[in-house]
């Protein structure tokens, strides 16, 4: 009786593992066919270099310096929301755009979220605006800035357009909103093949314990 046992136990994980093999397979078929991000509006860097883009990572770091030694650093990844659209980015991308001028040792920073608007469109819109010093000390406390929607709207439509000025106009996130969609979706196919590759060779052992 034990061992008769042991054999039906054995024999419903087989049962079980092919029943996940084949979800997964079918997962992983939908993914290869399906093409949800296309690359007709695929934006475009402008001046900037792509300075880390790694395929274990969620975000992306861009980077521009201009002939005036002003340097600007872009880095983005992708909310954790979803948002309920018509178009074909689910999600906002989050983006920090850093501003360094030559011979300060202060550095203006910008957070902004970036949307889709209407295919193929996208737009950015500034969340906070401040200044990070290189000798503030990690931890203090510091002033921030007001909160942007408090500014006058006119501040707030200069303050957007100085990073237009610097190259944060639509092509660039059209190109941050596709990259990034592109690449979450690469990272969740690898992870499903992975675990197809698990579960088949757990599912191999568990038929040949119970041959």
């Amino acid at each position: 009786m034990p061992r008769a046992t042991q054999i039906l136990r054995k024999s419903r994980k087989v049962v079980e593992d092919l029943n996940l093999l084949k979800v997964l397979q079918s997962e992983i078929s939908h993914e290869l066919s399906s093409n949800s991000f296309q690359d007709d509006n695929n934006g475009s860097l402008g001046d900037f270099v792509l300075d880390w883009n790694s395929s274990q990572s969620q975000d992306v770091v861009l980077r521009r310096k201009s002939e005036s030694g002003e340097e600007v650093a872009v880095s983005a990844l992708l909310s954790q929301k979803t948002y309920a659209t018509e178009g074909i980015f689910p999600r906002q991308l989050l983006m920090k755009v850093c501003v360094k001028r030559p011979g300060l040792s202060s550095i203006l920073q910008f957070d902004c979220g970036v949307s889709e608007k209407g295919v193929p469109r996208s737009d950015f819109k500034i969340r906070s605006a401040y200044f990070l010093q290189s000798t503030t000390v990690p931890g203090s406390s510091i002033y921030r800035g007001p909160l942007f929607s408090s500014l006058e709207p006119q501040l707030q439509d200069a303050l957007k357009e100085y990073l237009v000025a610097r190259g944060i106009r639509e092509d660039l996130t059209n190109f941050l909103l596709l990259t990034l969609h592109k690449k979450e979706q690469g990272q969740y196919l690898d992870w499903l093949q992975k675990l197809e590759s698990f579960v088949a060779k757990d599912e191999r052992l568990f038929t040949a314990a119970a041959g």
